[in-house]
């Protein structure tokens, strides 16, 4: 025959093993509870075994009968005793063991069928023994007369089946109060299977180890970093793309954010304390875009929070599953586009301008007036040689003069001048050119967006060398920076400017403080010398001096 299938589905063998276990339990329970109850039973018989043969032995006309050896005097005054009692047989017996009483008439005369020595010799016997009547409870005592001769035995015995009515009286109520106890135990149980049921949406047992396998598989194998936190902000689970993200500890499962993140908008993101979709963070030279998404009851998958900051010490609002995605690459190309589109603007006003220029030479020419021509084609030629001559000459470094000398063409063109100081001076290669050129250009690109949104203005860039330590500034004549805004500049999300469509805004001077910082340098912020915000920048270890180059 074949048997039944065990059931696949998590409440079902919850239900079904947890209402064999309590069957079980309470099964050995009660019997746990009657053995005792059997055996207080037996010695509660044989006490009173006992005490019925004690009392009959006071009596001297039983003494006496034994003594006389008058089996008609102890027959009739042991069965009066043994109807006024209950027991089921009062045997007096001779100082040789035979019997004078007995239950049975056709018995008297004859040897007692269990030892009679130990009552004979002045013992009192308690015990449960198997005699001509069947299992018993025993009591005997010796027989004295009044000089305290032992004249013979008085037994006492009560039946096995009197034991056993009073077990069974007592069994009802301990099988009724074990049902009670089955059935609070079986409808707990069902209760909690079907909570279960609820809690694992009907799943099969053999459906949750392979989702546990694939949920290793899918979260280690997909390229966007995610982070399960529990209410009170711990990591439980961090992928390895999160691990490479964040710059987490291999062990940081259990860890608060707090703990393995610096303070700043990241941690808040992550932690709840800022809600939004798509929120743009920096982790070092990476830019990171966070979504989170609560776990706590009362907030369906599709379900978002409205935006806002919370407080530090507005608790835990249940647990919460993080994505990041890596915009650092993103990030970069948006801003070459950028650059791009720029220079491409630039080039079409050129274009413009050029054109312009052939038709007042051309018209210059077409008048004779050939000489004004050359004087204008000099002129004209010579003006963007000279910028970018004086630029190469000042820079050596060819990255850093490339991005001067691109950086003035185009703010040229937004109605900005933008120049290198008089003073500036870099007779060296930097380093670390790409970090550098993040860094002077989007302080650059900062001072250019404030004043061309004002309508115009100048920015001037100071660039020194103190051994291999590189000191730059970057100052403008805009309205400059109020004194109380000037650390939360460097905040990422923070922007005085509206966002383009394409990417958010506040998160360039956030790259650049983690850069300048990351190489041991500080950047800072005060009022220049043109009347508005100068950024000077120290960077230590940043130039191969003549001294390291020959090392």
């Amino acid at each position: 025959m074949k048997l039944p299938h065990w059931p696949r589905r998590v409440f079902a063998q919850l239900l079904l093993s947890q209402t064999v276990v309590t069957v079980g339990v309470t099964a050995v329970t009660a019997g746990l509870f009657l053995a005792p109850v059997s055996s207080e039973l037996d010695h509660d018989a044989m006490q009173r075994a006992l005490s019925i043969a004690q009392a009959t032995a006071t009596d001297e006309a039983i003494a006496r009968a034994a003594d006389a050896r008058d089996s008609a005097t102890a027959q009739r005054n042991a069965e009066q005793i043994r109807l006024a009692t209950g027991a089921s047989f009062v045997v007096v017996t001779d100082l040789d063991g035979i019997r004078l009483s007995h239950t049975d008439p056709e018995r008297i005369g004859h040897r007692v069928s269990t030892d009679p020595e130990p009552a004979l010799s002045g013992l009192s016997v308690t015990a449960i023994q198997q005699g001509t009547l069947g299992r018993t409870a025993r009591g005997k005592v010796p027989l004295r007369v009044a000089d305290g001769r032992i004249v013979g035995e008085v037994s006492v015995g009560i039946s096995d089946d009197s034991i056993r009515r009073r077990l069974l009286k007592m069994l009802t109520g301990i099988l009724l109060c074990a049902g009670a106890g089955l059935a609070a135990g079986t409808v707990a149980t069902l209760a909690l299977a079907r909570r279960l049921k609820r809690r694992t949406h009907n799943i099969a047992l053999a459906d949750i180890s392979a989702l546990l396998v694939e949920r290793e598989a899918m979260l280690h194998g997909i390229r966007e970093g995610m982070v399960a936190l529990d209410e009170r902000g711990r990591i439980r689970l961090a992928n390895d793309e999160a691990v490479r993200l964040l710059g987490l500890p291999e062990d940081c499962t259990g860890l608060p954010i707090d703990a393995v993140l610096p303070p700043g908008r990241l941690a808040d993101v992550l932690t709840g304390r800022i809600t939004g979709a798509d929120l743009p963070a920096v982790r070092d030279d990476r830019v990171l875009v966070v979504n989170r998404m609560s776990t706590a009851p009362g907030l369906t998958s599709g379900s978002r929070r409205p935006p806002g900051r919370r407080e530090p010490g507005d608790g835990p609002v249940g647990g919460a599953v993080v994505t990041l995605r890596d915009r650092t690459e993103l990030e970069s190309l948006v801003r070459e586009l950028d650059t791009t589109r720029s220079l491409t603007e630039a080039l079409r006003a050129q274009d413009h301008e050029h054109a312009n220029r052939m038709h007042t030479l051309l018209g210059l020419l077409e008048l004779g007036r050939h000489e004004q021509a050359v004087a204008f084609i000099s002129e004209q030629s010579g003006s963007h040689a000279v910028v970018a001559a004086r630029i190469a000459e000042q820079v050596q470094d060819p990255h850093v003069a490339a991005l001067l000398a691109g950086k003035t063409a185009v703010a040229g063109e937004r109605g900005v001048r933008l120049v290198l100081a008089r003073a500036a001076h870099l007779p060296d290669a930097v380093v670390d050119a790409r970090a550098l050129v993040t860094v002077l250009g989007n302080l650059i690109d900062n001072a250019v967006d404030a004043l061309a949104a004002g309508g115009g203005g100048r920015v001037e860039v100071t660039l020194a060398a103190a051994g291999s330590t590189l000191l730059l500034q970057v100052a403008d004549s805009g309205p400059g920076v109020p004194e109380e805004l000037r650390e939360q500049v460097f905040e990422e999300g923070w922007t005085s400017k509206d966002a383009p469509a394409h990417r958010p805004r506040g998160l360039g001077l956030a790259m650049v403080r983690r850069l300048v910082e990351r190489t041991g340098g500080r950047i800072v912020l005060d009022a220049g010398p043109l009347g508005g915000a100068r950024f000077t920048v120290e960077l230590p270890e940043a130039l191969l001096t003549t001294q390291l180059v020959e090392a």
